[in-house]
Formats: C-alpha cells, structure tokens, sequence
C-alpha cells in the first residue's frame, strides 16, 4: 500500500512489479543528475560510461514515457543530450502519441542546452546518420530560434556548417536569410565584406587588431595572440564582450567580476580553488557573495524549512578526481549556505569537525555516524546529510544510526532525514545510499537541493510507479508550460525589434 505523497488522493495498491519499476526509474534519474561520464574518485571514466550506457538502455527500452519525461527533472546537460540522442536515434519505437511529446520536450530542453553541446549533438547525430524528418525539424527549429547566427557563425563554425548540411538548410531564404552566412562557412574569401558585423569583425581581425574587440571573448583571444597583444590589455579591453562565467575565470588575471551574479555551485568552486590566505583576506566579500546565491537558489522558500540541521562531507574524497577536482565539496559547501538560506535556524555539522565553512578542505575519514548523532542531538525538523556515501570511521555506523533512529526513536517521523549524494557509484548503478529507511537522491548543482528533496520522497522503496509518474507528469506540464511562456516572450521581443 502506498499513498502519494503531499496529496490528499486515496492510496493505491502498488504489485511488487509497480515498486520494481519505480526504483529502477529512480536509479536512472540518480545516475541521470550526478554522473557525467568521467573519472570519479573511485572509479574511471570507463566504468562511469559503461554504467551510464546500460541504465540508459535499460530505461529506454522498458519504461520509455518515463525516459524521455527526465528531459523536465534537474538532470545534467551530458544526459540530457545522450537522451535525447536516443530518443532521435530510435524513433521508430515510439509510437505517434509518444512523439508529439518527446518532440516538445525534446524542443524544450535543447533550448536551455549550452549551445556548443547541442553542435556536438548534431555532429553526433549526423555521424549516426540519423537524418529523419522529425530530427531535421527540430535541428530547423533550434536555429531559427539562435538569437544571432552571426555569433554562431563565427563562435561555432564547424557546428553550424554540420547542422546546415545535415538539415539540408537553404542559407540564401527563409528564416536563414542572407547568402552571406553561406558565403561565411562554405565559401571564404570570396566576399570583400560582410552585412553582419560578426562576420565583417572576424574577417578584418586577421589583419586589424581593433576588430577582435567587435568579436565574443572565445575568438577574440585566437586574434589576440596571433598579434600578440598582451595579455592584461586584452583583457581589460574585452571586458565588455566577455559573459559573466568568462570574467570569472580570468578574474585572477586581472579582470573585475560581481561574484554576487554567479550561479551558487560555480561559485563554490571559485572559492574552493583560492589558497586559505585569499579566502581569508576577501572573507566578507566571498561570503556575502555566497549567500546573495543562496538567496536566489532558496526563492520563495528562504526561511520556511524550520530548524534544520546538515552533516556534510568534507573528507578527502570530497576532492572529486582530475576532472571533477573538489566537485564533492563544491556542493556540500553551496548546500551549507542553501541550506542556512532556507532554514529558521541552522546548524551545520563537517565530518572534519570544521567550523568556518569557508576554510574547508577535503582531509581525513569520513565519520559520518558521529556527525549523524551530533545533529540529531539538535531535534531538528529536518536532517540533510551531502556525502558521497561512503562511511569508514567506522564502517557502517551511519547506517545503523539511522536505522535505530528511524525504528527506535522516531517511529512518528518527527524529523525528516534526507540524503543527496553527488557522487554515482558505477558499480552499484546507482548513489550509494546510508540506510534502506533513508531517501537518497543524487545531486550535482546544490542550487536543486529543494526540488531533489522532493523527489527523494519516491526512494523509500515504498512509493510506487503511479506515484512517481504522476508526479514526472507534473514537472513535464510545467516544464514545458515554461518553455511555451519563453518562446512567446522571445517572439514579441524579435516582432518589437523589427
């Protein structure tokens, strides 16, 4: 028996299958937010793509709605193009009614894709040789909806010229207008200017130096060292032109940024990557910064969680891999501020036993159990715990913790527990979890952390398919209800313009 959560509805009764398949769908969405397919602390990138590949398979094939509706969770932008990929790819097993849908969320989810991993998409798709009329629809859709293809042009060359020849776009007509554009790509050299001041930019930036400031940041730094200009004076020059993500990136190059604008976990792992003397001397500032973040991520909900207590993990595995260096406690840290944001009271708990959350540094074990019971100690409304999972100091404590608390002491529920985790475990296919009493849900950005939590109800084990469904169904009409509102926006913005 298994009710649906938040809702008045009368229960249903769930078969042991209807649970089999809400777990599995949990595992895909577990592995869909938190594993990008790369080198992980404790496994390589070979066994993260392989795993990655199977559940991404297996959830295709047997629950296919439900695949192609995680295009409305807060799954990362690697999923999200890999299903759309799929879904492409296999169109001829979707019936009519699922491709109107996957169409639509298909439409919707590439248009909040960076643009450079939608062109690799397209380079994908086109060495598959997937080139039916639904996907060349969609590719015509996206491009007409670019706000400047001229930026594409010349941001983008190889993608655009890929995704014109495979959508057999005419350049000279229609929404693509200007011959130039196909002059540009498939034609260099042959025009002595261009209409387009990108294109006229990047054409007189091979011999003018004051061109390459009329160009994005990205090409302009080519030009800049091809004449060799120096490197302080570029940047102070480009500022204008560069996005708020590139100021921050060459900030310590001598650019200025407001770090206050900054999403809350690419602001955490700014702060993380600055030596303990910086941090110290610009504290009031990367702290103000940090909480101006956390405001905006909390929304509506600053304030309204109660007493809320966190067990965050800062142990040496929290220093993620080559490629995801300190990712782990990027997101313990931005959940810490998050989590203060939404919280009437807080208290915050390290597994260093750290107590200036803008010092730490991923060292020692991981005593998650000790922690668990100091913040349960505080009675609090609700216990958060962001670790990777794995306990070892000692092994096991944590989840026996749990399981006392939960049947022993708690037996009401008085304290709601959650766990989110940022790390996939290749080889159990999913996040390692605590404890079976405890919900665990995987996490990558702590900006998520109210809607994880959320979703996190459906991983008891005692929730069911048409729970779960019913609420991707909700998420996909909102989802999409968003991206119609955008669309229309964009539209009477582009009929102003003209």
């Amino acid at each position: 028996m298994a009710e649906t959560a938040g809702t008045d509805a009368e229960p249903t009764i769930e078969t042991h299958a209807d649970l089999v398949a809400a777990e599995d769908v949990l595992l895909f969405v577990n592995a869909a937010v938190t594993s990008t397919g790369q080198r992980e602390f404790r496994s390589d990138a070979y066994a993260q793509q392989l795993s990655l590949s199977f559940l991404h398979e297996y959830v295709r094939v047997n629950y296919r709605s439900v695949y192609a509706a995680a295009l409305a969770l807060d799954i990362n932008d690697h999923n999200a193009a890999r299903i759309v990929e799929q879904l492409l790819r296999t169109a001829g097993e979707a019936s009519d009614a699922q491709k109107r849908t996957e169409g639509r969320l298909i439409a919707a989810r590439l248009a909040e894709l960076p643009p450079q991993r939608v062109y690799r998409l397209f380079r994908t798709l086109r060495a598959a040789k997937v080139n039916n009329r639904r996907t060349r629809a969609i590719l015509r859709d996206w491009l007409a909806a670019r706000p400047d293809l001229g930026h594409d042009a010349v941001k983008y060359p190889s993608g655009l010229k890929t995704a014109v020849r495979h959508a057999h776009l005419p350049f000279g007509e229609g929404e693509f207008a200007g011959g130039e554009f196909g002059d540009f790509l498939f034609r260099p050299g042959r025009r002595a200017r261009y209409e387009h001041a990108f294109l006229d930019a990047y054409r007189r930036a091979h011999f003018e130096q004051v061109a390459i400031y009329d160009l994005p940041f990205t090409v302009a730094e080519g030009f800049a060292a091809k004449h060799g200009i120096p490197r302080g004076a570029f940047l102070e020059r480009i500022a204008p032109r560069m996005t708020r993500l590139e100021r921050l990136r060459t900030q310590r190059a001598g650019t200025k940024t407001d770090l206050g604008v900054m999403p809350l976990t690419r602001l955490a792992l700014y702060v993380l990557s600055l030596e303990v003397a910086e941090r110290v001397r610009r504290r009031a500032e990367l702290t103000g910064a940090l909480r101006a973040a956390a405001l905006r991520a909390a929304g509506p909900y600053a304030g309204t969680w109660g007493r809320v207590s966190a067990v965050l993990d800062d142990s040496y595995s929290a220093s993620g891999s080559g490629v995801k260096r300190r990712r782990p406690l990027a997101v313990a840290l931005g959940c810490h501020f998050l989590l203060e944001a939404l919280a009437g009271s807080y208290r915050a708990h390290w597994t260093s036993g750290a107590a200036d959350p803008l010092l730490v540094r991923p060292w020692g074990p991981t005593p998650l159990g000790t922690r668990i019971l100091d913040a349960l100690e505080d009675s609090p409304d609700r216990l958060v715990i962001v670790s990777d999972g794995w306990d070892n100091a000692p092994p096991g404590l944590a989840g026996e913790v749990l399981r006392v608390w939960r049947t022993r002491l708690d037996r009401d529920r008085r304290t709601s527990v959650v766990h989110v985790n940022p790390v996939y475990d290749a080889d159990g296919f999913d996040v390692r979890r605590l404890a079976p009493s405890v919900p665990t849900a995987g996490i990558r950005d702590a900006e998520d952390l109210a809607a994880l939590v959320e979703i996190a109800q459906f991983a008891e084990g005692r929730t069911g398919l048409a729970e779960l469904q019913a609420y991707l169904d909700r998420r996909t009409d909102r989802f999409l209800d968003r991206h119609h509102q955008d669309c229309h926006h964009r539209d009477r913005r582009l009929e102003g313009a003209r």
